[in-house]
């Protein structure tokens, strides 16, 4: 098994166990990106932190490890 399928594993380990939390610490990220711009890429950070979340769901072929990922939101598919 090579080092990017051992790195993609484990990385599906993480989000399978605490997908919660990493969407969260996602969120926050982009929370405080967009206090320190002033705003002004409000819409940006929000698409960016959706695709992110989406983007590790489906690592596992799944639909169902991360809360708030870009298929989740309502509104519309932000991809």
């Amino acid at each position: 098994m090579s080092f990017f399928n051992k790195a993609k594993d484990a990385l599906t380990d993480a989000v399978d166990k605490h997908g919660d939390k990493i969407a969260d610490g996602i969120d926050k990220a982009a929370e405080v990106i967009d206090d320190r711009t002033g705003g002004k890429h409000a819409d940006r950070l929000a698409t960016g932190a959706a695709k992110a979340k989406d983007a590790l769901d489906r690592l596992d072929g799944k639909d169902d490890d991360m809360p708030g990922g870009g298929r989740h939101r309502s509104g519309g598919d932000a991809r």
